[in-house]
């Protein structure tokens, strides 16, 4: 079975071997039946330390390396390869 894999940011990084992320996905609200932003915030094992606040990364599911932390950083999200959309001109 696949483990399950979120994209985020990274929020903080001041712990060791930890990183904070936060990732947004959309809900449909109840009464008004409108798709609003839901933000949660997962703290992930980063073994050296090389993701920095405002990184887009790629979290997987693991074991439980300690009592709040079951994500492991599989990868930062390169952003340059994203194409912009073409120019009026």
């Amino acid at each position: 079975m696949p483990k399950k894999q979120l994209t985020g940011e990274v929020i903080s990084d001041k712990m060791k071997k930890t990183v904070t992320i936060k990732v947004m996905r959309l809900k449909k609200h109840p009464k008004y039946k409108r798709r609003i932003r839901v933000y949660k915030k997962y703290k992930a094992h980063d073994e050296k330390g090389e993701y920095k606040v405002g990184d887009k990364v790629i979290i997987e599911e693991c074991r439980p390396l300690s009592k709040e932390k079951k994500w492991r950083v599989i990868k930062k999200v390169d952003e340059t390869n994203v194409s912009s959309p073409p120019s009026l001109l």
